[in-house]
């Protein structure tokens, strides 16, 4: 069973940057796309990018141009690289390996709090 372990989270002040990463167990992982989503209190969770498993990528039009989603097939690992952050992008980052034949219903990681503040 594939299990997702999300690092990096933290405070932050604005215009500042941190690096997210989630490295995920088991074997399907260089088979999956992988997504970055975020939850700020009071809001629905919403997709921030995503990452096929050929290495395209999509964004919110909230962070194009500040955040890069990028992966590591050999270390099991996708990252999230967050520069010029605002206080908008206060919330709960979580990794998804997103669903497919392997995992049907997708994996969820547990997620890693971001806050951006002076």
């Amino acid at each position: 069973q594939v299990q997702l372990v999300e690092s990096g989270g933290g405070l932050v002040q604005p215009g500042g940057s941190l690096r997210l990463s989630c490295v995920a167990s088991g074997s399907i992982f260089r088979f999956s796309a992988m997504g970055w989503y975020r939850q700020a209190e009071g809001k629905q969770r919403e997709l921030v990018a995503r990452i096929t498993n050929g290495g395209s990528t999509t964004y919110a039009d909230s962070v194009k141009g500040r955040f890069t989603i990028s992966r590591d097939n050999a270390k099991n690992t996708v990252s999230l690289q967050m520069n010029s952050l605002r206080p908008e992008d206060t919330a709960v980052y979580y990794c998804r390996l997103e669903p497919n034949g392997y995992a049907r219903f997708g994996v969820w990681g547990q997620g890693t709090q971001v806050t951006v503040s002076s």
